[in-house]
C-alpha cells in the first residue's frame, strides 16, 4: 500500500475541517510515515524519529498530539503490546475484525496473523454464553523465528 490517494487525503481534510482542524504539513508528514510503515506498528517515538528527517523542526509533543487526534477521528487504532509503549496502525474500514498479533518477548517484533482463525471459537463463545461478539483482539506472546533460532544455539 503506497501513500494516501488524493481521494483519501480529501476525505481526511474534510473530516478534520468538520472537527475544526487543518491537515497541516506536519500532520500530513506524520500520516505519511504511518502509511509508509504500515504493518510495523510504530510507537510515538519511532514515528517522531522518522518524521524528523522530513520535518526537522517538528517536536515530539506535536507527533503525540497528532497521533491522539487521528486516533480520536478513527483514522488510527492505538495498540498496546504490554511493552510499555503505545503503537499505532491504520484503521481499514473494510475489515470487520482486528487481526491478531504475534509479539516477540525477546526482540519486541510484532507480526500480524492475518487469518481469522478464531471464527469457530467466537461461534462457540456466542453459543455457550449467549454473548453477541462484535469484535475481538488477540495477542500471542512468544519468540519470533529468528529469536527462536538464537535460543537453540
Amino acid at each position: 500500500m503506497g501513500l494516501m490517494s488524493k481521494e483519501d487525503i480529501e476525505k481526511l481534510k474534510q473530516q478534520l475541517k468538520v472537527q475544526g482542524y487543518k491537515l497541516t504539513p506536519q500532520r500530513r508528514a506524520i500520516l505519511d510515515v504511518i502509511i509508509e510503515n504500515e504493518g510495523k506498528h510504530l510507537s510515538t517515538e519511532e514515528v517522531y524519529d522518522i518524521v524528523k528527517d522530513d520535518c526537522p523542526e517538528i517536536g515530539l509533543a506535536t507527533v503525540y498530539r497528532t497521533l491522539q487526534l487521528l486516533e480520536k477521528m478513527g483514522v488510527l487504532c492505538k495498540m498496546n503490546f504490554d511493552d510499555g509503549c503505545n503503537r499505532y496502525e491504520l484503521v481499514h474500514n473494510d475489515e470487520d475484525h482486528q487481526h491478531h498479533h504475534l509479539v516477540c518477548i525477546s526482540c519486541g517484533k510484532v507480526e500480524e496473523a492475518e487469518d481469522d482463525l478464531l471464527e469457530k471459537l467466537e461461534e462457540k463463545v456466542e453459543d455457550l454464553y449467549k454473548f453477541r461478539i462484535v469484535n475481538h483482539s488477540v495477542k500471542f506472546f512468544g519468540y519470533c523465528s529468528s529469536c527462536s533460532e538464537n535460543l537453540k544455539k
